[in-house]
Formats: C-alpha cells, sequence, structure tokens
C-alpha cells in the first residue's frame, strides 16, 4: 500500500510519537510505501518521504493552516490510505488519540473555580479546534476511527452523528521490558528518598488537566493526620497504614513551575529522559485528571509493577481493577485521593506485571495496521484515486 501519514509536530519524548515511529517501523518491514506529512520533522526516519507543511499563523489558527496544507499537499496525490493522528479535514483513517476538545471544555468548566467558568472555552483558539474538530468527526470526511478508550468511542458517538461499526478501539501499548528493569535503590538515593519512605509518583505535564494540585493538597492533608496521630490525638484511627510508613513522599516527573506553598516532602524532577527509573523508585502512582483519553502513564506504572489511582475521567482507568492493582476514583478530588491513598498505604503490594502482551506496543501497531487495511480494502473501488 501507499500510505500518507499526517503528524503536525514531532517531540522526541512524545508518546504518539514513539506510537508513530514504531508503526512507520512496522509498515516499511511489511513493505508499503509511506509518506509523513508534518510541520517539521528533525531527522525523519531512512526510507520515509517527508513532506514539510509550512505553516505561519497565530495559535488560534495554527492547527486549521496545518489541515488545509496538508488538504493541498494531498490534492492529486493518489494514496491506498490516508492515516492521520491531527483533526484534519479528510481521511481514510483519523487517532483521536486527543480525544474530544467539547468534552476537556467541558470538564475545565466543571471543576474550574465559580470566576473562571463563564470564560472557559470562549477564546478564538477553541471555538477554531471544535469547528476542525466537528469537520473532522463529520462520517463524510473520515472513513474510520481509532479510539485508545472506550470513554473516548462514547464521547464521540454523544456529540457526534459518526457510525459506531466504523469506531476502532484499539489501546495504547508501551515498550513494556523499559519499565520493569529500574534502579529502585540507585533512585531513591538520586532523589534523596530513604528506604522506608513511602514514595507517590505522578508523571506529567500541563498539570492543571492532570490534577496535580489535588494531589499536592492531598499530601499536605496527610501529612497533617500523620502529625496528629504521632501526636497521639487521633484516636480512632481511620487510617491505620499511616502508622506503617514514617514518611510520605511525592515525586513529580514533569514540566511545570513548583506551586507556591508546597510541601517539603513534594520532590520535582522535571523531565525525565529516563522516566522509567522514577516508577522503579515510587511505591504507589497517582494519577487524578480532569481529562485525559487514555494515559500512557497508567500502563507504564502497571507495567512497572506499581498499583495506581486513577479518575474515571481518564480512559486508562480501564486497565484498572479496584482493589486488584488500583483505584478509580468517581472525579478528582482531594477527599477522594487522601481515602484512596490511604487505603494502599496499608498494603501496597509492588507485583510483576503478567499480561505484558496486552499492553504491548507490537499489539498496539499489530491492531493499527490491522485497521488501515481494513480501510484500503474499503476503497478498493477507487484504490489510488487522490483524496
Amino acid at each position: 500500500m501507499k500510505i500518507a501519514l499526517i503528524r503536525r509536530q514531532f517531540s522526541a519524548t512524545g508518546g504518539a510519537e514513539l506510537y508513530l515511529q514504531r508503526l512507520l517501523g512496522a509498515l516499511q518491514q511489511a513493505g508499503h510505501e509511506i509518506h509523513l506529512f508534518a510541520e517539521a520533522w528533525e531527522q525523519p526516519p531512512a526510507g520515509i518521504q517527508f513532506h514539510a507543511i509550512p505553516v505561519e499563523a497565530s495559535r488560534a489558527w495554527r492547527a486549521v493552516r496545518f489541515a488545509e496544507g496538508v488538504q493541498q499537499a494531498l490534492a492529486g496525490q493518489r494514496f491506498d490510505c490516508v492515516f492521520s493522528l491531527e483533526r484534519t479535514l479528510q481521511q481514510d483513517v483519523y487517532r483521536a488519540g486527543d480525544g474530544v476538545h467539547r468534552v476537556w471544555l467541558e470538564r475545565r468548566r466543571q471543576f474550574a473555580p465559580w470566576w473562571r467558568k463563564p470564560f472557559i472555552g470562549r477564546g478564538a483558539f477553541h471555538r477554531q479546534m471544535m469547528a476542525l474538530e466537528a469537520r473532522t468527526f463529520d462520517p463524510a470526511n473520515t472513513g474510520r476511527i481509532i479510539v485508545n478508550s472506550d470513554m473516548v468511542k462514547q464521547e464521540i458517538l454523544r456529540h457526534f452523528k459518526f457510525p459506531a461499526e466504523r469506531i476502532h478501539l484499539v489501546r495504547n501499548g508501551i515498550a513494556v521490558e523499559r519499565f520493569q528493569n529500574g534502579k529502585r535503590e540507585e533512585t531513591r538515593r538520586r532523589f534523596g528518598f530513604s528506604e522506608k519512605d513511602c514514595v507517590l509518583l505522578f508523571v506529567g505535564s500541563g498539570w492543571e488537566r492532570k490534577g496535580l494540585q489535588y494531589l499536592l493538597d492531598a499530601v499536605k492533608i496527610i501529612e497533617y493526620m500523620k502529625r496528629f496521630d504521632a501526636n497521639g490525638m487521633m484516636p480512632e484511627k481511620p487510617f491505620p497504614g499511616l502508622s506503617k510508613h514514617p514518611a510520605i513522599k511525592l515525586l513529580v516527573v514533569g514540566k511545570g513551575k513548583r506551586p507556591r506553598g508546597t510541601s517539603a516532602n513534594v520532590v520535582f524532577a522535571g523531565a525525565m529522559a529516563d522516566v522509567e527509573q522514577a516508577y522503579a523508585a515510587a511505591d504507589l502512582f497517582v494519577f487524578p485528571p480532569i481529562y485525559e483519553p487514555s494515559s500512557n502513564v497508567v500502563i507504564e506504572a502497571l507495567a512497572a509493577g506499581l498499583p495506581v489511582i486513577t479518575t474515571a475521567q481518564n480512559g486508562a482507568s480501564e486497565w484498572i481493577a479496584p482493589g486488584d492493582n488500583g483505584a478509580v476514583l468517581s472525579e478528582p478530588d482531594t477527599g477522594l485521593l487522601v481515602e484512596a491513598i490511604c487505603q494502599w498505604l496499608q498494603k501496597l503490594p509492588r507485583f510483576v506485571y503478567t499480561d505484558a502482551e496486552s499492553v504491548s506496543l507490537e499489539r498496539n501497531v499489530k491492531e493499527t495496521m490491522a485497521v488501515l487495511e481494513l480501510a484500503a480494502q474499503g476503497r478498493a473501488g477507487t484504490k489510488g484515486t487522490a483524496i
């Protein structure tokens, strides 16, 4: 097949880019001719035909101008399958890795302070994104959609008239072995954690959407509870797990500015190229987003043997069996977080993840290729025509 792949921007550490690089390799090995359309791509993979789509526009219009540029670049060319990882104007397969923008805005309004609610989503950027999204989810413009969680599938069906049978669930995948060989003791020393410390871990940038503030507030409350417990001022001891751990520490991995008033027991590591070491150093992974289509960090933590606490607003919560490998909160809420963390402090089992195949990147790539082949077969009657 002659395949066009669309990805607007490239980040060497991005989960979508790792996925795309593996997919490109698999498609090449299968003998397909691959064309990559992007604004820029440092050192495109060998054997891939790269098509630059330069864009000069404000943030509000950049995604729209890129979509228009791709449309122009595709015009007159012949492909068996056009596969887009962006909201673009016409494609055979669209991977909805970013979820549904209007749902993200709904979640922001739901959890924002009262004074911010009226202003959320009113800017030109959000108006353009929703208009572009509506065109992408129009069944006349898109043949098939790949979603990475059932949550996103239901959101699409709720907001757009897209046929359910043309939506395919392909869950995210990771390089499992990378997250199973970290150096626990060395990494704990690196961040100043003692052997007896209980280390919570948060991984991610874009902290408002990913709910870090709820976790920071929960850590403060747990510290107060431990202090009262140590002073004999908590006779009922609602969370006996607190006394099992001399200190509760939080390691935050990701880009962002340290909020004021943060506890001294919180370590901000910034972005880590060797993030697998952070998973090895931790005891419990806590990730309470306002909205996440399906975060890779959840399955990375599971692969590393960490129990996971996340929210129902995260499509990756579908990986969690409550009470077995973690907990799923009904919403990002400090009180709910405190309760869930304290409950897991009583047991904190690290485990060997035995279902590695289900979270593997190889499985993900195989299922993605199957959808692309299905889309190409559907175009058999007009095979080779321009998009």
